[in-house]
């Protein structure tokens, strides 16, 4: 029972959703350890050395101190709620990141003061900008050998972000005994150098810094916090999530310059939200889904109805009923609202990406400029998967064959781009970002499964694309048929880079019974993303453009076996090329071995967009450009060698291009003798003319 001693709790006004972000080991899940101890959301530091942190709580994450998977916690700043979402930082993980950067109000980025801005650093405050999500900037490390303020105030300047405001200083960087102080707006030369730092983005401060009167210390606070909204400054805080210095700081910086969850006529909405984490222990059948919602509410036991794209591109959609919910932060809670986070269960088959409320909300579906989310959120930010690998279970016999298939299922589901596709022998195909994620996930099948499976040497994934128009139809007989009861007829066209596989019709849609428009489309799909040698066919429209069935004979499993048929002789007839993955690069050499990296970088088929000299501490150059994955693992290993073990690296899956000449490792539709005869399944007794049978 509560006594005149017992402290109330803060009434909750408004809900933050920040997400920790940095470049691997810059310490932000320390921080978020920090954070949620110093605020009294747990009761004892966790440590990422001994793996006992609050927010790396898979084994595997614990075991090797990196995060693999997104996670939520929570804590109060006087009245606002913080919801923390950290993230992975080693790249191979990039496309975990990007997930959660859709559920988002701000971020914070944490910086090394020893390492300073790096490669993913950089990638990382690119895409924040992109999305405009208001961004503070967290220096860590401060009471590290080495570490740095004014020199790295600039490099953040140069090479980071043109518009900061330093809001702590540092005395003794790099000391044990250093600290963070606050840098008081009751300081005259504070509010100068804020005011100057703030007009380089705010016409009327300028004025009233050149024409005066000078800005006073409310006008300042509250010009900051609309331009952090705004996204056109960043501050800065200086501090160690080790020793606790300057976190105060920047929880308050959080709560005060962070715009809230949106609430209101929204709250009244239909429910709309997304999935960015879906948890399942091993051993425990029930997933628990991590969900953002937006719009709306949800309580337990309410229908919902979720949606998503198959793997070819068709719509899915299932409905299901809340059977547990927990909102993130506030236990006991019996609703979930908009702008806040809920665990819930009761949902078997929910993945991570799927979107809760009506079909047009759904990824693929037309963005609403009034609508609850901003529309930035809706559509993938990063890159497919560019290698990929075939896993076999160490074990012979088919029984252990597909207990390893649905054990990386299941690990789909909780990263959809992975994208797991059953091979004949008994393997699994997987598409990985990197070595360490097959590394990952080798141990992940060892430890939560007890498979041990072994992995193929990663390939490249090579797609192809339409360069023409092909067509190709499939007809009945009328007299005297004896092969697949349907009449198909196809065209495909090249469709925009990124589009993906379009199918339509114009056909009438009541020309054939919805089953069989069903069983064309979804096979449609099917074949393009089975593709042809390993490769799958994207960036194209499939018109469905003659159709016919016989009502007595006719059944889905003809239109079934015809389609891909018909579908590979058009795509012949349109012809295709081939395209090899690339990988954006970020590198940093020393200032003398720029002529001998770049030659082998030429070599590599590497595209040098960018030369830089960075200004501040020792002379190095910054190349950018994209290079073929290929490739990758090579500069790895000649780079240390090139630049004396100083060359600092950063890739990322990044589109692709052309495969070169001779590089192709199958056969193409480039020409139609580079391609082979699709199955002859259902071959009929007559073709219509200028569409031989192949």
């Amino acid at each position: 029972m509560p006594t005149s001693h017992t402290p109330r709790a803060p009434r909750i006004a408004r809900t933050l959703n920040i997400g920790i972000l940095a470049h691997v080991d810059a310490g932000k899940t320390s921080l978020t350890e920090r954070l949620l101890f110093d605020h009294g959301a747990i009761d004892r530091l966790g440590s990422v050395d001994s793996g006992t942190t609050q927010t790396d709580t898979g084994d595997i994450e614990r075991e090797r101190g990196i995060t693999v998977r997104s996670a939520v916690a929570s804590f109060t700043v006087g009245s606002a709620q913080v919801n923390l979402i950290d993230t992975p930082g080693h790249s191979d993980f990039i496309a975990e990141v990007e997930r959660a950067l859709g559920v988002l109000d701000g971020a914070v980025l944490v910086l090394s003061a020893v390492e300073g801005v790096q490669a993913q650093t950089r990638v990382l405050m690119k895409t924040l900008r992109r999305l405009r999500l208001p961004t503070l900037l967290f220096v860590n490390k401060i009471d590290r050998a080495g570490a740095r303020q004014d020199g790295l105030l600039t490099d953040i300047r140069d090479r980071l972000a043109p518009h900061i405001v330093a809001m702590t200083a540092v005395r003794g960087p790099g000391t044990r005994n250093a600290h963070a102080v606050p840098r008081s707006l009751d300081d005259a030369d504070v509010r100068t150098q804020m005011a100057e730092a703030l007009a380089e983005t705010d016409d009327a401060l300028l004025a009233r810094v050149l024409d005066g009167p000078p800005p006073t210390p409310a006008e300042l606070r509250a010009a900051l916090a609309a331009g952090t909204a705004d996204c056109r400054v960043h501050p800065v805080f200086f501090g160690s999530a080790l020793s606790g210095q300057g976190v105060g700081a920047l929880a308050r910086g959080m709560a005060r310059l962070l715009p809230p969850a949106p609430v209101g006529a929204e709250a009244a909405a239909a429910p709309y939200g997304t999935v960015f984490a879906v948890e399942r222990r091993a051993g425990a059948g029930q997933k628990t889904a991590c969900l953002r919602l937006f719009a709306g509410e949800l309580t337990v036991r309410q229908k919902v109805t979720l949606h998503r794209r198959g793997p070819g591109g068709t719509p899915v959609a299932y409905t299901g009923q809340l059977t547990s919910l927990d909102v993130v932060g506030r236990p006991g809670a019996g609703r979930l609202t908009a702008g806040n986070i809920g665990r819930v269960r009761g949902l078997p088959e929910v993945r991570v990406g799927d979107r809760l409320g009506p079909a047009d909300a759904a990824p693929d579906g037309p963005d609403d400029p009034g609508g609850p989310a901003r529309p930035e959120a809706d559509q993938p930010h990063f890159a497919a998967p560019s290698l990929s690998t075939v896993v076999r279970a160490r074990e012979p016999g088919p029984g252990p064959a597909a207990r390893l298939h649905a054990a990386l299922v299941s690990l789909a589901e909780q990263d959809p781009l992975i994208h797991t596709r059953a091979l004949p022998g008994g393997t699994t195909s997987v598409l990985l970002y990197g070595e360490v994620q097959k590394e990952i996930i080798a141990a992940t099948l060892a430890r939560d499964f007890g498979i041990e499976a072994d992995f193929e040497p990663s390939r490249p994934v090579h797609v192809e694309r339409p360069v023409g128009v092909g067509e190709a139809c499939e007809e009945m007989a009328r007299r005297h048929h004896t092969g697949l009861w349907a009449t198909i007829g196809l065209r495909v066209e090249p469709a925009p880079a990124g589009s993906g596989a379009a199918f339509r019709y114009e056909t009438e849609l009541g020309a054939l019974p919805r089953a069989f428009h069903h069983a064309i489309e979804e096979t449609v799909h099917d074949t393009l993303l089975q593709g042809h040698g390993g490769r799958a066919v994207t960036d194209c429209r499939v018109t469905l453009i003659r159709s016919g069935f016989s009502s007595a004979l006719s059944t889905a499993r003809d239109f079934r076996e015809l389609t891909p048929v018909v579908l590979e002789r058009a795509l012949r007839g349109a012809g295709t090329r081939v395209y090899e993955p690339c990988h954006a690069f970020e590198l940093e050499i020393p200032h003398d071995t720029l002529a001998p990296v770049t030659a082998r970088l030429t070599a590599a088929e590497a595209e040098i967009a960018g030369v830089a000299e960075t200004a501040g501490g020792a002379p190095v150059w910054l190349l950018e450009g994209r290079i073929p994955a290929r490739e990758v693992h090579g500069v790895k290993r000649w780079l240390p060698g090139l630049t004396r073990g100083e060359g600092v690296w950063w890739s990322r899956p990044s589109g692709d291009r052309p495969l070169g000449p001779g590089r192709e490792t199958g056969p193409g539709r480039e020409t139609p003798s580079a391609a082979p005869r699709a199955p002859q399944a259902g071959r009929t007794d007559s073709a219509p003319s200028g569409h031989p049978f192949p």
